[in-house]
């Protein structure tokens, strides 16, 4: 309602400047277009398309800048300029909107520009049921007399529903019962609900009705609301009392002490209330009657409040009358007739008692000293006592009629803390008399338990590495004495852990039974830890007990796997020889790592980091075999270097890496295969191919001096007239096409791999084989850097190799090969 009211106002003070447009503009049109669209509809949906209404052309909306402007302060649709769809911006709740207001309109213009142009557009919201009748409670309580009379109206509160016309309140129903029925009023507006009694109440045959009023509207789909209605009747006084007996014959014995019961009268009301409490009172009684008896007005309870002698009076007849809250009564006899008695029983004097013994009280100790008498004579005066059995005391008769109540068998406190003896005196008389007394004996603690573990093995598990101080678990016993006896102070008894004092690794609180490290705790050095642990109470002497504790010390993932080969912080790296001639699959090498850990923190697995060739090479996960992959081929490395982890399965996990350098060699016969080290190599191999570099630059730049000056003698020779005797150059085989004129490495300035030269010395005997891969660029691969080698080729298309071996006597060149 205050949103449409804003949207009043607003459209109110618009008009005036829409007017002055209107006039300001040469040509301006305004058509009005109407529209209906049902509340609650998403976002998105469709009103109607509106180029049809304003006969426009599909594009026009957009060609004159079409805007949709709302007369509200908030945009509830959306023009589409390119389809001319009107949409729901946002989802409309027209009770929000509109209240109880109908029509409920929303107004909103459409203006095109280039020329000015104006639809109003009047969308009405029309009502769906979205809401449920309510009533203002969900219980309501009425309160009925029970003498309300028939066809008697009770007015109920309607059902409120927010929405409109047939989708509100159209009926009620009320849950079927034989004493209400609903009736409905209903007028233009509103419906007027009673609740109609159609038959007579009784609160002693039902007190309470429990009724469910439904609301029911008119919508698709129904809606419903239901209200609890509980009717309470109200208890009206038309019920007298009732004895359970009109009378009632009872027998009291005479000398009956005050306060003894004699009877209890009880009358019942079916009222409630203050119309069901009932008044008890004697009536017409004698003043002798009152003298010996009290009648309790609430209870009914008749007691003795004088002396009761049957020789004076062998019964009494009285009247009792119940009185309710409203004044209503009934009344019962009570006929009390007095039984002769031996009237004095036997009394029990006590003349010394010790209410406190202890509990290693010796047997026959005396607890107390009593005497029994009785002022009657003859049988009625001589009396037998006797005492509770399963006890530990006896009663001794001396002279005198005296008894001495001792101890008949040993005491335990912690089985039994006190004793409640009842002596019982019983005379001879007819009937007999009885009088009883009981002696209270408390039994004192002394310390006779000793102390009790809750487990025989106390077993308790820590962390290794733990923070000092840290609580790892606590023993506790128990003392069935008390008080002093039982207070108990625990302390760690001497014993050796790994060489060292349990008390050095353990402190336990004498108090609680806690038990704390003192240290930290490697587990690879004490994986468990057993101390004694004794418990001893406060008592005179004191008795104490001992306990194992075990303390087992669980791993922690602390320790980084160690290679054992190859040696993992080993200052010379670990080489291994491989054949050239391997095939895939070939067994190189096992890597061996162990982890101090236990458990899945030592299970290890091996991974291959980093290698030369990082296909070449494989390793076993579990077992850390390192295999070729591959056959080895001419173009692999004769170096090749291996960077190897190995992880354990601990959480985080520890890693650890380990060098390899496998070094390719043509077979293991060779008396000069050995293992070096590879890092000296290196440096000998970069000295070694710097010298083969210079030697290579000054024999091309000489051989090709050379034939410069025999290009010139045989220029010189052919215009010789005299025909001078020239020396055939020597014989260069020709030249192959597919050389590269450019052979270096573009990336490292190495000399290519593809035009490689591989020396390689065998055997022992004063023979060599070369091989030449390209005869063009000299590169040199020598197997044993301990063998100078020299390597040159001219730039034309002729090689000339040149061994040099300081260890042999003589230098051989066995075989010249072209590849």
């Amino acid at each position: 309602m205050e949103e449409a009211g804003n949207m009043e106002g607003y459209f109110r003070n618009s008009q005036g400047l829409y007017l002055l447009l209107l006039f300001s503009v040469s040509r301006v049109m305004c058509v009005s277009i109407h529209y209906s669209v049902p509340e609650e509809k998403k976002s998105g949906s469709l009103v109607a398309n509106v180029l049809k209404d304003l006969k426009l052309g599909n594009e026009e909306l957009s060609v004159h800048r079409a805007q949709l402007v709302s007369k509200s302060s908030k945009q509830y649709f959306h023009l589409d300029i390119h389809s001319g769809n009107l949409l729901i911006n946002d989802k409309i709740d027209r009770e929000a909107l509109c209240g109880q207001v109908e029509p409920c309109l929303l107004l909103s213009e459409i203006v095109l520009e280039d020329p000015l142009e104006f639809y109003s557009i009047e969308i009405r919201i029309e009502d769906v049921n979205d809401n449920a009748p309510r009533f203002s409670k969900n219980k309501f309580a009425l309160e009925i007399p029970e003498n309300v009379p028939i066809n008697t109206l009770f007015l109920l509160e309607s059902a409120q529903d927010i929405d409109l016309g047939k989708n509100s309140v159209q009926n009620y129903t009320l849950t079927p019962t034989e004493h209400f029925q609903l009736e409905i009023e209903d007028n233009s507006e509103n419906k007027y609900l009673s609740l109609c009694l159609v038959k007579p109440l009784d609160r002693e045959e039902k007190e309470e009705f429990e009724l469910t009023l439904t609301a029911v509207d008119g919508g698709i789909p129904q809606r419903t609301g239901t209200v609890q209605i509980n009717v309470n009747i109200l208890d009206i006084n038309d019920n007298f009392p009732q004895f359970s007996q009109t009378e009632y014959k009872v027998t009291l014995k005479e000398n009956s002490p005050q306060d003894t019961l004699v009877c209890k009268v009880k009358a019942t009301d079916m009222d409630l209330g203050s119309n069901a409490k009932i008044t008890y009172s004697f009536h017409q009684v004698n003043e002798k009657v009152q003298k010996l008896f009290y009648l309790h007005k609430d209870t009914g309870e008749i007691t003795v409040i004088g002396e009761i002698d049957y020789e004076k009076e062998t019964s009494y007849d009285m009247s009792i009358r119940a009185t309710d809250g409203g004044g209503l009564s009934g009344n019962c006899k009570v006929l009390v007739e007095v039984e002769d008695l031996n009237d004095n029983a036997p009394e029990i004097s006590v003349i010394s008692l010790k209410n406190i013994i202890r509990e290693d009280s010796a047997l026959n100790t005396v607890v107390a000293l009593f005497s029994v008498t009785d002022q009657d004579s003859g049988d009625n005066g001589r009396s037998a006592c006797s005492m509770d059995m399963n006890l530990p005391f006896a009663l001794k008769m001396t002279t005198n009629n005296y008894y001495q109540l001792v101890i008949q068998s040993p005491l335990d406190r912690e089985k039994t803390t006190e004793y409640n003896v009842t002596i019982t005196a019983v005379d001879r008389g007819s009937p007999r008399l009885t009088s009883t007394r009981i002696i209270h004996v408390q039994i004192s603690d002394v310390n006779d338990n000793p102390p009790i573990f809750d487990k025989s093995l106390f077993k308790m598990k820590i962390q290794e590495n733990n923070i000092p101080g840290l609580l790892i678990d606590s023993v506790h016993a128990v003392d069935l004495d008390m008080e002093q006896n039982a207070k108990l102070t625990y302390s760690l008894l001497p014993g050796k852990v790994g060489g060292g004092s349990v008390a050095s690794y353990i402190s336990i609180n004498a108090e609680t039974g806690n038990i704390y490290a003192l240290r930290s705790l490697d587990y690879e050095l004490i994986k468990e830890l057993r101390a004694t642990v004794r418990a001893t109470d406060g008592g005179i002497p004191p008795l104490s007990s001992e306990v194992i504790v075990h303390i087992i010390v669980i791993d922690e993932n602390d320790n980084a796997p160690f290679f054992l080969y190859p040696l993992q912080n080993s200052t010379s790296p670990c080489n291994e020889l491989l054949p050239k001639k391997a095939e895939a699959g070939y067994l190189v090498t096992k890597v061996v790592a162990v982890d101090l850990d236990s458990g899945q923190n030592s299970w290890l697995s091996y991974e291959l980091l980093k290698a030369t060739d990082p296909g070449l090479f494989s390793i076993g996960a579990q077992n850390g075999e390192v295999k070729t992959r591959r056959p080895l081929a001419e173009r692999d490395t004769n170096k090749q270097r291996l960077v190897i982890a190995v992880r354990d399965n601990g959480v985080p996990p520890q890693t650890s890496t380990a060098t390899l350098n496998v070094l390719l060699v043509d077979g293991f016969s060779d008396p000069y295969l050995k293992v070096v080290d590879v890092r000296q190599q290196e440096h000998e191999d970069e000295g070694t191919l710097t010298m083969y570099l210079v030697i290579c630059l000054a024999s091309v730049s000489s051989v090709f001096l050379l034939c410069i000056i025999s290009f010139a003698v045989i220029k010189i020779c052919k215009k010789d007239p005299g025909g001078t005797f020239i020396a055939a150059p020597p014989h260069f085989p020709p030249s192959r096409p597919d050389i590269p004129e450019n052979c270096t490495d573009s990336q490292s300035g190495s000399l290519s791999r593809n035009y490689q030269y591989d020396v390689c010395l065998t055997g022992g005997s004063l023979s060599s084989e070369f091989r030449f891969l390209r005869p063009l660029i000299p590169v040199f691969s020598v197997a044993d850097p301990n063998i100078p080698v020299i390597q040159q080729m001219s730039s034309g298309s002729q090689g000339i190799a040149e061994l040099l071996d300081n260890k042999q006597p003589r230098e051989e060149v066995s075989k010249l090969q072209y590849d």
